[in-house]
């Protein structure tokens, strides 16, 4: 799924990107044991499924998505990495095919940030997860984000962005709100862990593909609905976007903070 909003590159792009610079700051800690039933929700073009099935390889993963597009693109990304663990198939979280206590673990990324009802989401996972299944859901948070030189121009484009998916429904701050929101939906002690992205000139893979090509991109291509909306000027807009990749070039710092939490599912 997507960190917020519609992208300046194209998805399947935009999502590789993201993946590569952050699979082990968010997935490395993330393995399930042989024989597991895993559950992906919102799969997307496949770009988290990979690093799940190779850290895995003797689990089971059936990995969801409402977009068909999507699930044809995640089995291209599939065939080409050649895992084999993994089934592919459209579907919505709340489908009757997926029946209750059918699953033993479930994992969810960058998913409940663009639902108005994420308890209702939460909910529903629990009731599909088997009794002591395990629920891993990992968020982002706009707010968080921080850099140098600070700029007041590229923090009211951030602003836009979280408006704009505030206003269809979604949470672009939603990693912060992740304790109490599965706490509400019947996990009785997840544990959350804030996971930071820290990027400065001696880690130019992370400049290219996290400050530059996801999160500059993705804010740069909210421009014109910014606009149309009225959130704000072009001209401030535009020097936001400006500010924001000057954190990309020599001796700018961006930060960025991800939370992942895993929970585990009452025994009856």
């Amino acid at each position: 799924m997507q960190i917020g909003g519609p992208f300046w590159l194209p998805i399947d792009m935009r999502l590789q990107n993201q993946a590569t610079s952050l699979v082990d700051l968010l997935h490395s800690d993330t393995r399930y044991g042989d024989g597991s039933v895993v559950l992906e929700v919102g799969c997307g073009v496949g770009a988290q499924t990979i690093p799940l099935a190779i850290n895995s390889p003797n689990a089971r993963f059936e990995s969801i998505d409402i977009s068909e597009t999507s699930i044809e693109r995640a089995r291209q990304t599939v065939k080409r990495a050649k895992i084999t663990n993994v089934v592919l198939r459209q579907a919505d979280l709340f489908d009757p095919s997926l029946a209750a206590a059918t699953y033993d673990h479930a994992f969810v990324c960058f998913v409940l940030e663009h639902l108005s009802n994420p308890v209702g989401a939460l909910a529903r996972l629990r009731k599909l997860i088997k009794p002591g299944g395990t629920l891993t859901v990992i968020e982002g948070d706009h707010g968080s984000a921080q850099f140098y030189p600070d700029d007041d121009d590229a923090r009211e484009a951030i602003r836009c962005q979280v408006a704009l998916q505030a206003q269809n429904g979604g949470d672009a701050n939603i990693g912060r709100r992740l304790f109490p929101l599965l706490v509400e939906a019947g996990f009785p002690s997840p544990l959350v862990s804030p996971r930071m992205v820290y990027v400065d000139g001696s880690r130019p893979a992370l400049i290219d593909g996290f400050t530059r090509k996801t999160f500059t991109a993705m804010i740069k291509g909210i421009r014109e609905q910014a606009l149309a909306a009225n959130k704000v000027t072009a001209e401030r807009f535009d020097r936001g976007i400006a500010a924001l990749e000057r954190t990309a070039t020599a001796g700018g710092v961006f930060c960025y903070t991800f939370f992942k939490c895993v929970a585990r599912t009452p025994n009856e």
